[in-house]
């Protein structure tokens, strides 16, 4: 009968924690992906907003539709420079989480090693047991067959 590996909790405990890491990661690319979309969004608008100004000045745009379409730029430039810090942001979480999860997963392995030996090392104790046993088996039969040919003698 082999025994249990003691450290069969923290080996369940490395997975759980590699499971989680493994999952924000991927959060944290549906986020960076989401961020980056937002961004392409907002210049495309940006540039497209900017090539309705130029149409309207070579139309001839009054003083007031022209501040107001500058200051719709304006906050334009800043939503833009707002999406990129927010995706600076993420990347720099992204690069933490992916260290997180590299630092799980090697854990994790160290753990299934050490579960694996454990594993093998049992194996060879139930293997020399069962040999064991075996010669003692053995031995008693060819025993048993002596005594018996003495008897005959």
């Amino acid at each position: 009968m082999s025994k249990i590996f003691s450290m069969q909790p923290l080996v369940h405990l490395a997975h759980q924690k590699n499971d989680d890491a493994t999952r924000k990661f991927g959060q944290l690319i549906q986020q960076q992906q989401a961020a980056q979309t937002k961004l392409h969004t907002l210049e495309q608008y940006r540039e497209d907003y900017q090539m309705r100004l130029q149409q309207e000045i070579q139309n001839g745009i009054n003083q007031i539709n022209l501040r107001n379409f500058q200051n719709f730029i304006r906050r334009l430039d800043e939503a833009v420079t707002q999406q990129r810090n927010a995706l600076e942001q993420i990347s720099h979480s992204i690069q933490t989480g992916r260290n997180e999860l590299e630092n799980t997963q090697r854990k994790m392995r160290s753990f299934d090693t050490l579960a694996q030996r454990h594993i093998e090392k049992e194996k060879k104790l139930e293997e020399k047991l069962e040999q064991r046993q075996q010669d003692e088996h053995t031995g008693r039969h060819s025993a048993r067959k002596v005594m018996a040919a003495q008897d005959d003698i």
